[in-house]
Parts: structure tokens; C-alpha cells; sequence
């Protein structure tokens, strides 16, 4: 992890006050630009997203997704992603795009997007051509 978590409820609490939020069906981030030099970053999934399994996952999925885009030296901002219904449903890939998007409206640098930026990771799998029988 290239950044700080953000544990206390207050902080929480500041973010979701002070911050600004941009929605997307499977994520939601809410971003407040802080004095500091470090970028914080909290991941949150309710009882809402299911049990326990469902909100590892989510936050899981979220972390690799978060990992792809998020530069260490972006500058000061708290940054909360919540996870939504269906993120637990999706694959890290699909979630990265997500997140792509959503640091464009936010007006985040992505990592992604540098010309000197390596291939993500986590990339969708390539479908497997089926040898055709001859009937």
C-alpha cells in the first residue's frame, strides 16, 4: 500500500461532511483535499453489501482496483470508497475501470494513464478460441 488509512470514525465522519462524493452504481468516492502531504484512504462495505465473505471481498476487490490507479505522490486528500450492492459481484478489472472514471470526474491523476505507467495487473482474461470440429 502506497498510502495511510484512514481508521477513526471521525475522520470518516470529516470526509463524508466536508468531501465531495461521486456516485457510480458499483462504487462511491468521496475526496477532501487536506493540508498534508500524504493521501489517506478508507475503504468502507455496510451490512447492506451481505456478510462478512461479501464485504471481504468487496473491500479486496476495491484495494487491487485502488492499487492500480492511485500514485503515491498525488498531494494531500482523504479519499473514502463505499462499496455498493454489486461490487462484491465484480472482478477487480471491471471494479479498475470503475475507479478510472471516477478519478477523471474527481479530477484525481490516475497512475494508469502516465506514458510511463507499467500494464495494470489485472486486465480482463482473454476468451479462449474453441477449435472448430469438422462435422
Amino acid at each position: 500500500m502506497r498510502y495511510r488509512p484512514i481508521r477513526r470514525n471521525s475522520e470518516f465522519g470529516r470526509v463524508y461532511a466536508r468531501g465531495k462524493s461521486y456516485v457510480n452504481p458499483a462504487l462511491v468516492l468521496y475526496v477532501l483535499k487536506t493540508r498534508g502531504r500524504n493521501t489517506r484512504v478508507g475503504l468502507t462495505a455496510t451490512k447492506k453489501i451481505g456478510h462478512a465473505v461479501q464485504r471481504n471481498r468487496a473491500r479486496r476487490v476495491m484495494k487491487a482496483a485502488i492499487d492500480e490507479h492511485l500514485d503515491h505522490n498525488i498531494g494531500g486528500y482523504d479519499l473514502i470508497f463505499v462499496a455498493r450492492g454489486m461490487t462484491p459481484k465484480l472482478k477487480s478489472w471491471q471494479l479498475s475501470s470503475v475507479v478510472a472514471k471516477l478519478f477523471a470526474q474527481a479530477g484525481l491523476p490516475d497512475k494508469a494513464k502516465r506514458l510511463d505507467a507499467k500494464p495494470p495487473a489485472t486486465v480482463p482474461p482473454a476468451r479462449k478460441q474453441k477449435p472448430e470440429s469438422r462435422a
